[in-house]
């Protein structure tokens, strides 16, 4: 089964969220828990799976090397490095077909758009001063 690495994941959950994982993990240390926190806990897991993989493959190597003498002794030892290698692919794979059903169902919300600019209305000119008024004369006209 090919199996996604936790370097193909980091990277998706980068692209999600826009930012570098160490950002992330910054940002998210300040947060209440959520989605962010949730995943980032999940590509813990699924790294961790993969350097215990590494480990145990490298342990059995170790036991099982031509030039090394396999007894009875070693047996048990091969038999729980085997196991423990059977239990970390196990939780690699759980949690990498985790992920990529979690990532699957997510999408980047893409920056909102900015308003278009409409021009405000034109300012309107101030009101012209009332024509003045022919003077009245109090007089009387003859």
């Amino acid at each position: 089964m090919s199996h996604l690495t936790s370097a193909g994941i980091a990277g998706r959950i980068e692209d999600l969220y826009g930012a570098p994982l160490a950002d992330l993990e910054a940002h998210a240390r300040g947060q209440a828990p959520g989605m962010l926190s949730a995943l980032l806990g999940m590509h813990g897991t699924l790294a961790l799976a993969e350097r215990s993989i590494d480990f145990h493959r490298d342990h059995l190597a170790r036991l099982i090397h031509p030039e090394r003498q396999v007894g009875q002794h070693e047996v048990s030892h091969l038999f729980d490095g085997a196991r423990r290698l059977a239990e970390a692919v196990e939780v690699r794979d759980v949690q990498a077909k985790s992920l990529d059903a979690v990532l699957q169902s997510l999408a980047r919300v893409p920056a909102p758009e900015p308003s278009p600019v409409t021009p405000s209305p034109p300012v309107p000119a101030p009101p012209l001063p009332a024509p003045a008024l022919p003077c009245q004369s109090t007089a009387h006209s003859r």
